[in-house]
């Protein structure tokens, strides 16, 4: 019991060195970056797990393999051969879509003491976002005949390493290409995460730095060279905590630990003034509920993102803004995920995720 409360604390120690110094470096990145950001599509969730946990939850570990697209230290030995495909239909014939295939290397076994034989976890991810169709238009919205297209791709490599029975530690590099007519752009960047579960697994603990790095090419020129800007940085702290008596788990996730001010200037000014302390603290924070019987076989999950209800929320109007619904059901080696989340009165997102456990099928 003294070992394992000493490993303990250590893990905890070191996830709050790993965040320390992720601090660091993101407000370095935030000093020396400017105001504006681009690729915002890499904060959009791209399975339905994500969409139900209100779009992003760094510290659950509980064999998605989607997990790893905002902490790569959540892939874990379930996600070994397993294949997994995502679909949403946003609005106006804008569609998201992403596959992604995770596979193990190295010993298998992580009961063995010897420091070398751990397990070492690579996953590798295609995401995209079409936005359609969308007519030509001059600068005063006059449209001017034809159409063009747009489109965002993201492509994710992914390695985690487990130390020890309960840490997990993780990263990511994601090539960024978006072609939106003529104009087109590439990005290089990194996610870097930890993880940190109880024993028992009723506790979870996760820390990710997302999207750290830079336009290699922008979208135009300007005199001096290439126009660039940031990447979305984001950093995020996670909990998750399973009830030993009741199949229910909670969790919260604080968003944008880099910033204080998420909210838009200008819109606050015409809607009557600057945001409220209280209500900035609310927009870092995202919580969730998941029914989860001991079996596993099925999940439901229930979240509210109160970033996305201030943004999307109209004053005239009623709306379920900021609330997320999802489910998930497991059927033999078959994993079937659908979430819903409302974005404004007239504009639904529907998803939907199916998971193969390829070694298994092939047996």
């Amino acid at each position: 019991m003294k070992v394992m409360f000493s490993k303990t604390i250590t893990y905890i120690r070191a996830m709050m060195l790993m965040c320390s110094i992720l601090l660091c470096v993101s407000t370095y990145a935030q000093w020396q970056g400017a105001s504006s950001s681009t690729f915002a599509f890499l904060d959009m969730p791209f399975s339905s797990r994500l969409n139900a946990l209100g779009g992003t939850n760094v510290a659950l570990q509980d064999g998605d393999i989607s997990m790893g697209f905002v902490n790569p230290a959540l892939l874990c030995p379930a996600t070994d051969k397993v294949l997994q495909l995502n679909y949403a239909y946003l609005m106006d014939g804008t569609m998201l879509g992403s596959a992604m295939y995770g596979h193990n290397f190295g010993p298998s076994s992580i009961e063995k003491k010897s420091p070398i034989d751990k397990p070492n976890f690579f996953a590798v991810g295609l995401h995209y976002l079409d936005h359609g169709q969308m007519p030509y238009a001059d600068e005063y919205g006059n449209l001017t005949g034809g159409t063009f297209t747009a489109k965002d791709i993201l492509i994710q490599l992914m390695y985690a390493r487990q130390l020890g029975q309960t840490f997990t530690v993780g990263v990511a590099l994601k090539p960024i290409i978006s072609v939106y007519e003529v104009y087109n752009s590439f990005a290089l960047g990194v996610d870097i995460g930890g993880h940190y579960h109880t024993p028992d697994s009723a506790l979870h603990l996760g820390l990710a730095l997302r999207n750290v790095g830079w336009q290699l090419k922008g979208f135009y020129s300007q005199e001096g060279g290439q126009h660039r800007e940031m990447l979305p940085l984001n950093l995020e702290l996670g909990i998750n905590y399973r009830l030993k008596h009741a199949p229910l788990r909670l969790g919260m996730t604080i968003h944008n630990l880099q910033r204080w001010d998420l909210s838009y200037p200008i819109a606050s000014q015409e809607l009557g003034g600057q945001v409220k302390w209280y209500d900035m603290l609310f927009r870092h924070t995202i919580f969730s509920l998941d029914i989860v019987p001991k079996s596993e076989r099925f999940y439901l999950t229930l979240s509210y993102n109160h970033r996305r209800r201030a943004e999307m929320q109209l004053a005239d109007q009623r709306s379920l803004a900021g609330f997320s619904l999802g489910g998930g059901v497991r059927i033999y080696k078959l994993r079937l995920g659908f979430a819903f989340s409302q974005l404004t009165k007239s504009s639904y997102v529907y998803q939907a995720s199916l998971s193969f456990d390829i070694q298994s099928m092939l047996k």
